[in-house]
């Protein structure tokens, strides 16, 4: 039997990538499915069974509190730094953070994520003191639904999320990273569930995700090995 996983979205890539370098240097094979972050961690909750989930660390964390991974099994895997992106041949705003803010301000409309960065961006509207004034312009996308999409589809004018769900889309321009005060911190972890048929393959697996080995795949794909 493969070992079997769950992740959000924005680990897709490299999860699929790592768990075919796992199974050439193991013969172990890993089949992960990836959803948005949010309904992963429902069906979690929800008594289905896999063997590891590959989260944001606070989604991780409360996770384990509530019983569903084993304590003391989550181990980081990346951090994943926020990027911002406009539709194809749009103008540019300016990277810095008043550029940002202007930049949030203005904008028609906006598209987030269901997870974390999400999150972060309506966290910083209110910071700003503009969560009265883009409530009415944010579209959130879909669970499993990049806000890449949302763009080149011109259903947003600026989109936020991490860069690794925006490299290489078709039909944006990524303008760049949020500069280091904006950024969230985002670690993506992997841990051992509850209901794992195979503990000690998926032990070996999540193991694999935190080492050396795999950081070049990580920086391929627009995260830092944590």
């Amino acid at each position: 039997m493969s070992v079997t996983g769950i992740s959000s979205m924005a680990t897709r890539q490299i999860l699929a990538e790592l768990a075919a370098a796992h199974e050439e240097a193991t013969g172990e094979t890993v089949a992960i499915e990836s959803v948005g972050g949010v309904d992963a961690a429902k069906r979690i909750r929800a008594g289905e069974a896999f063997d590891v989930a590959v989260l944001a660390s606070d989604a991780l964390a409360k996770l384990e509190a509530d019983g569903f991974l084993v304590a003391g099994s989550i181990v980081n895997m990346a951090e994943s730094p926020m990027a911002l992106a406009v539709r194809a041949g749009q103008p540019r705003p300016e990277l810095d953070e008043a550029g940002v803010r202007a930049a949030m301000a203005s904008a028609r409309s906006i598209g987030i994520s269901t997870g974390p960065s999400g999150t972060h961006v309506l966290k910083l509207a209110r910071d700003w003191g503009l969560e009265d004034a883009v409530k009415d312009r944010i579209v959130q996308a879909k669970p499993g639904i990049p806000v890449a999409k949302l763009l080149a589809d011109g259903e947003v004018e600026l989109g936020f999320q991490q860069l690794s769900e925006m490299m290489g889309a078709p039909g944006i321009d990524v303008v760049g990273l949020l500069p280091a005060s904006l950024q969230p911190g985002t670690v993506f972890a992997a841990g051992l569930c509850k209901a794992a048929t195979q503990p000690d393959a998926a032990r070996a697996f999540i193991a694999f995700l935190a080492s050396e080995e795999t950081a070049e795949t990580k920086r391929q794909h627009g995260m830092t090995p944590a």
